[in-house]
């Protein structure tokens, strides 16, 4: 409240002072009382509104103000005092050649403004400012590891197969960094009560182990921002400042990154385009693990995860190399269930020779996919 009475004194003065000096050309000192309280009567009635909307917006300043990076608020301060010398070298000349009381409140409002153009510009810039000036490995130093081609990791994403057949086949080359706080969600996730969402998790923990062992640099981030809190928010604004590519599942995730402009992937569609498509009739050697859902049905996974589920092989639960054919195919939203049934014994051709999920899999005898969702699917008899 005190910034507002405040704003409204000094535009009372301006208004007052402009008043006057439009009053004195009468050449009447009736003229000059009426300009005088007439313009600081407007300008109490102006200052109190435009002093409200200035708090409100410097209250939402002071909030963005908390989460600029320290290189980013320094770059605004250089660039802040260059706005201001200029204003200054604009205002001089004014004050030495008009000879005015409008003159000094005029500057005085043009320096303000110069000067907080100056900063939002530093603010905006701040990373070539910093590097221009020959500081970035003080003010801004380089994430660890260094902007480029790591990929920041939200938790939709950590709980998918896509990451890890990405990097069975060397496509994580720049690693994955991990925020602290995605790891938190993950566990808290795994012991809670709900099972898919429990099993979800806890693969996604063992996942990145297994990137781990395949040599895939796996960074986890410290970069809390306890500040923010909204985890989408804080997700986006830990991958700017890191300067990574986010990968998400989820939709929201990718549009709030798209609005702040954060480099973004959602795996959902690479995955469909990369997912094989098997067709029917086509042959595949999986182990059968599982009872499916309907009476005779026996499950079993592909090497990158996929559900498999077999008609009329609840008999050979257990057995490992088992050929089956492809009946149909259908994709879902943690990937694609095939449905199959046992391979004539007439039509293997040396088939089982070649299994098809050879390759370390971590623990892929648990499912991805969604209890109610592939029980409906699978409800129906292929």
């Amino acid at each position: 409240m005190l910034f507002v009475e405040i704003f409204r004194l000094v535009l009372v003065l301006i208004g007052a002072l402009s008043g006057y000096e439009i009053g004195h050309s009468s050449h009447s000192s009736t003229g000059q009382v009426v300009g005088l309280v007439l313009g600081a009567l407007v300008a109490y009635v102006v200052g109190g509104v435009l002093g409200r909307v200035l708090r409100s917006q410097g209250d939402r300043a002071a909030g963005r103000f908390e989460r600029i990076p320290p290189g980013e608020l320094f770059a605004g301060t250089l660039t802040g005092i260059a706005g201001f010398l200029l204003g200054a070298a604009i205002s001089v000349p004014l004050l030495v050649l008009v000879h005015s009381p409008v003159v000094w409140p005029a500057s005085g409002a043009l320096e303000l403004t110069v000067t907080f153009i100056g900063f939002q510009v530093g603010i905006t810039k701040g990373r070539q400012v910093v590097a221009a000036a020959g500081l970035g490995r003080i003010l801004a130093p380089p994430a660890e590891p260094p902007p480029g081609y790591a990929l920041l990791v939200d938790t939709s994403a950590a709980m998918t197969p896509f990451l890890l057949v990405l990097g069975r086949y060397g496509l994580l080359v720049g690693g994955l960094v991990v925020p602290r706080f995605v790891i938190d969600q993950l566990q808290t996730m795994a012991a809670g009560p709900d099972p898919v969402s429990s099993r979800r998790a806890r693969r996604g923990l063992e996942r990145l182990d297994v990137l781990r062992d395949l040599r895939v640099p796996v960074h986890v981030a410290e970069n809390e921002l306890p500040e923010i809190d909204d985890l989408t928010d804080r997700l986006v604004e830990v991958a700017r400042r890191l300067g990574l590519r986010l990968v998400t599942c989820s939709g929201q995730v990718r549009e709030a990154a798209k609005r702040r402009g954060v480099a973004v992937t959602d795996l959902r569609p690479l995955a469909n385009d990369l997912t094989p498509d098997h067709l029917p009739g086509e042959q595949l050697v999986i182990d059968l693990i599982k009872e499916g859902n309907q009476p005779r049905q026996a499950a079993g996974y592909l090497a990158d995860g996929d559900l498999v589920v077999v008609n009329d092989a609840s008999h050979m639960i257990g057995r490992e190399n088992v050929v089956v054919e492809v009946l149909s195919t259908r994709r879902t939203n943690q990937g694609l269930l095939v449905f199959a049934k046992l391979a004539d014994r007439s039509s293997l051709s040396g088939v089982a020779a070649e299994p098809l999920h050879t390759g370390p899999l971590p623990n892929l005898h648990d499912t991805d996919f969604d209890d109610t969702e592939v029980g409906e699917q699978i409800g129906v008899d292929r």
